[in-house]
């Protein structure tokens, strides 16, 4: 699995990230993804790689513009995670 942050320019509130989260779903089989106005990031967990392109051509229509995207492979956390 990879982690996929979105930098995103243009929340302002709960809705918005409400807002880019549907629109995620929406575009992308995802196993999760979290929105953050205060950050203005959006952080997705997926199966397999979306391309940057696919990212921005999904965000910006909404009227937010995407600023930066970066990727790591995905690392549960958890309370038993550190017995890794």
């Amino acid at each position: 699995m990879i982690e996929i942050t979105v930098g995103i320019d243009g929340m302002m509130c709960g809705m918005c990230e409400n807002h880019i989260n549907d629109e995620i779903r929406k575009s992308f089989k995802v196993k999760k993804v979290s929105s953050s106005h205060t950050k203005g990031r959006a952080v997705i967990v997926a199966e397999n790689d979306i391309s940057d392109e696919q990212i921005k051509n999904c965000i910006n229509p909404t009227g937010y513009t995407v600023t930066s995207v970066s990727r790591k492979p995905y690392e549960k956390k958890g309370f038993l995670s550190f017995l890794r």
